[in-house]
């Protein structure tokens, strides 16, 4: 007795359900992940000839770094405005109100002169006394 073999149906797996899901997915990895942003300004110190290192001290220092385009940090914080009142409210907030704090000034070689004078107005009128402005030593020509 010959058993006649049903015919073999032809299987398909349907792909667009399967790129619905990984698309979704991939949408939810996206917005989901949190990309760090590095707030530490890059700064090209102006050269000098002449100066003397900085002692070291047990006491809390404070930095402003001055950026090209004139934007300041303070220990490492990225301040949001870059004015005066900001600045000083900043080294307010930072010092606690002790003005006997060494303040160093790290500047860029290309910032403006009026960035500069601004920090140290901000200094001036919360009353800094110990004030260091950084600058690498010059490279002598060959």
């Amino acid at each position: 007795m010959k058993f006649r073999r049903k015919p073999r149906e032809n299987v398909e797996i349907n792909l667009a359900s399967l790129i619905d899901v990984v698309f979704i997915l991939l949408l939810f990895f996206v917005v989901t992940t949190t990309f760090t942003r590095e707030t530490q300004l890059k700064v090209d110190l102006p050269e000098a000839a002449s100066g003397t290192p900085p002692e070291q001290t047990e006491l809390k220092q404070l930095e402003v770094l001055i950026a090209a385009d004139g934007s300041y940090s303070l220990n490492g914080q990225q301040l949001l405005k870059s004015d005066l009142s900001s600045l000083i409210a900043a080294l307010q907030k930072e010092s606690e109100g002790d003005n006997s704090l060494p303040l160093t000034i790290s500047a860029d070689a290309k910032t403006p002169h009026q960035a500069v004078i601004t920090a140290m107005d901000a200094a001036g009128k919360l009353g800094f006394a110990h004030l260091r402005i950084t600058t690498v030593e010059a490279q002598v020509a060959p």
